[in-house]
């Protein structure tokens, strides 16, 4: 077991990926465009030659390859941070590729001091560029809301201030934020009839009559079955048939709060939050995946292994299943977001957010940029203004990014009209 997997830098592939983009990215993603206004080119072009760090949100798969793109067209290559499990996908062989592309390993929920060390190799060297999720993983898989930030981006972004100030007391690292919103491709008739066709095979599976119920109706029905089922599963009570989201929150906590009892989470907080549960789950079936070595962890089997992130998959799928988020804005994006969860679930499908199948149908990927700042703006040598100024630059990219979100709603409107769910209780 290799812990900690350096970036390398092949150019030969690199310029292979860029020459074969557009059809990896159709191949891989079901991405056939990517739309970045010329004068957000010219931006970024401006500041090629500066140290930055590159933060975006990440609700899939499909950033890391965008963000690769991003720094062709600005003239440049960027370094980035990985899950560790990402370098054993397809026998290792997503491992070897992304690697010679710069990418390197973290693990995540450990003091990974090799991590964290090149990172700030990275941003401390003249014209060093280095990406960031940092919501973190694993993606959330739902493009219009953003998990919540992870604080030690910026902790990591004033850590190689201080050693590129070492070197040059007049250095500075530019922040960029980004925003991607993926589109749904196809008239409105067909992405219909593909739904429809969808949610009859769902339907036929769980002996559900769809009746004379329209298509956001249709959808919430299959979530309600699948939350009866899941209640029977775990031995859940049923609560108000009216309070969906509450019902579903409770699965996903029963389903996480199980898995922590049988792997023996060390530091496992029953009361955190869902979210919180996840993350510190995914990053111990990591490290149990990959043979770390700790003593606080139980050791588990190889089935063992394939039961808990079966168990860890069928949370993640129930966090996006959530009602009020498709009724308050049923578009196709949200509607598929809501199919890829539930055939995760029902089939046993790879979820895409984790890497799994392409979307059902073509997207285009609209790229946004923020106002770049200055890190120096934040950063500071004493302790008690350094830890303001982490805080108040978590508070701008949050507001920045979520800011960008919010204008590239419009972008798709609903196939159906918002909290039109008939009269029948959900």
């Amino acid at each position: 077991m290799q812990p900690f997997i350096p970036p390398g830098y092949s150019l030969p592939l690199n310029w292979t990926v860029d020459f074969l983009f557009p059809v990896l990215l159709k191949i891989v993603q079901n991405i056939e465009d990517v739309v970045i206004r010329p004068e957000d080119i010219q931006m970024l072009r401006e500041h090629k030659d500066d140290r930055m760090l590159f933060l975006t949100n990440h609700p899939t798969t499909a950033e890391p390859p965008l963000v690769h793109h991003i720094g062709k067209l600005m003239g440049t290559r960027f370094r980035y941070m990985a899950s560790r499990q990402v370098f054993d996908w397809s026998w290792g062989l997503v491992g070897k590729v992304i690697s010679q592309l710069g990418a390197f390993s973290v693990i995540a929920g450990i003091n990974d001091r090799d991590s964290f060390k090149a990172a700030r190799s990275v941003l401390a060297e003249p014209g060093g560029k280095l990406v960031l999720f940092p919501e973190g993983e694993p993606t959330s898989g739902e493009n219009d809301s953003l998990m919540p930030f992870q604080p030690g981006i910026a902790q990591l972004g004033f850590w190689a201030m201080d050693d590129a100030r070492k070197a040059d007391e007049m250095a500075d690292i530019i922040i960029q934020p980004g925003f991607i919103k993926y589109i749904v491709k196809g008239t409105e008739a067909e992405i219909r009839n593909h739904l429809r066709e969808s949610a009859m095979r769902l339907e036929s599976k769980l002996s559900i009559d769809p009746g004379n119920k329209n298509l956001l109706r249709r959808f919430l029905t299959i979530g309600r079955v699948l939350l009866e089922q899941a209640e029977k599963e775990y031995h859940i009570p049923t609560a108000s048939k009216s309070d969906f989201d509450y019902r579903i929150g409770r699965v996903r906590h029963a389903i996480l709060d199980n898995v922590a009892e049988k792997i023996k989470a060390p530091n496992y907080d029953l009361h955190g939050d869902a979210i919180h549960k996840l993350r510190q789950l995914f990053a111990l079936h990591e490290m149990l995946s990959i043979g770390y070595p700790d003593e606080k962890m139980k050791k588990l089997s190889k089935d063992e292994l394939e039961w808990v992130h079966g168990e860890l998959v069928k949370a993640f799928d129930f966090i996006v299943i959530k009602k009020d988020y498709l009724v308050s804005r049923p578009t196709p994006e949200r509607f598929y977001e809501w199919l890829a969860r539930i055939e995760s679930y029902l089939y046993g499908k790879k979820p895409r957010a984790l890497g799994g199948e392409p979307s059902h149908l073509p997207r285009k990927a609209h790229v946004f940029f923020a106002k770049p700042f200055p890190i120096s703006e934040y950063w500071s040598t004493e302790k008690r203004a350094r830890k303001t100024g982490v805080e108040k630059m978590i508070r701008r990219l949050q507001n920045d990014i979520q800011g960008m979100l919010n204008n590239a709603l419009d972008l798709s409107q609903p196939l159906v009209r918002p909290g039109d769910i008939g009269d029948e209780d959900h």
